[in-house]
């Protein structure tokens, strides 16, 4: 069961997609391995069904929930996070944590 998502949430790519598809008007279909695995991202917004518009550092993709796990700010390793992505992280967010 697949938890639930909303927008904003931090969450991670939990097993690879057989491809990816990038989130523009005109979308693509790149390589699976162009984000790596465990990659942290954002959620941008919902699409149709159980697709999310993830934002990852390496661009903005949709991606099936079957493939992401959502991250608490405890399982957030801050010492794993580069400046990019520590700066992405709201000071809303690490009130809660």
């Amino acid at each position: 069961m697949n938890p639930s998502f909303a927008i904003g949430d931090r969450v991670q790519l939990a097993q690879r997609p057989p491809y990816l598809k990038t989130a523009e008007p005109r979308p693509m279909l790149r390589p699976p391995d162009l984000v790596p695995l465990r990659a942290l991202g954002s959620l941008v917004e919902q699409r149709t069904g159980n697709t999310w518009v993830v934002r990852f550092d390496q661009g903005n993709f949709l991606v099936d929930t079957q493939y992401l796990e959502r991250l608490d700010m405890e399982q957030l390793d801050v010492k794993q996070l580069d400046v990019k992505q520590l700066s992405t992280i709201t000071s809303e967010e690490l009130s809660h944590g």
